[in-house]
């Protein structure tokens, strides 16, 4: 009999996790799509507030690997002209490590001006919520025509 109760009492821990894990990704998906609708309203304080403090954005030039401070000032003259802009998620996968209190994303996005893109990072869990702490913006580039956009940049580089 207290076999039996141990095992009943496994059964609904491991189901209080499975609850938490959703409940969590639930959330982490919430903070991405308000980060990506902050940025489409130009909406500088909700879209900077969902980046942790020590965050880093890497955006699609090599050159652009930014502090928040860093991208802070990239992206407030843009915001402050009402010029956002506009990722639409396709697909988005997240992964939960520590007890749930780290994530990891990635998702197949779609913009106006560079098509399909892929946004990946890393969420942390703050008293605050679900914050960014790393996001990473690229470029699609499809294998049969990597060879030629390899070329265009070297040629660039020049």
């Amino acid at each position: 009999m207290i076999k039996k109760h141990y095992y009943l009492a496994l059964l609904l821990i491991s189901l209080s996790f499975v609850t938490y894990a959703a409940d969590d990704k639930k959330a982490i998906s919430e903070t991405l799509n308000k980060f990506h609708q902050a940025a489409a309203n130009a909406n500088a304080t909700s879209y900077l507030n969902l980046l942790t403090d020590d965050a880093i954005f890497l955006g699609t030039d090599a050159s652009e690997r930014w502090t928040k401070k860093q991208f802070s000032a990239f992206v407030l003259p843009y915001f402050e002209q009402g010029k956002g802009w506009l990722y639409v998620t396709k697909e988005r996968n997240i992964s939960l490590l520590e007890n749930n209190s780290i994530a990891f994303f990635d998702e197949l996005l779609t913009n106006k001006k560079y098509g399909l893109c892929r946004g990946a990072g890393v969420l942390i869990s703050t008293q605050h919520g679900w914050k960014i702490s790393q996001y990473n913006l690229s470029l699609m580039v499809p294998n049969g025509v990597a060879s030629d956009v390899v070329k265009q940049i070297k040629s660039y580089e020049q």
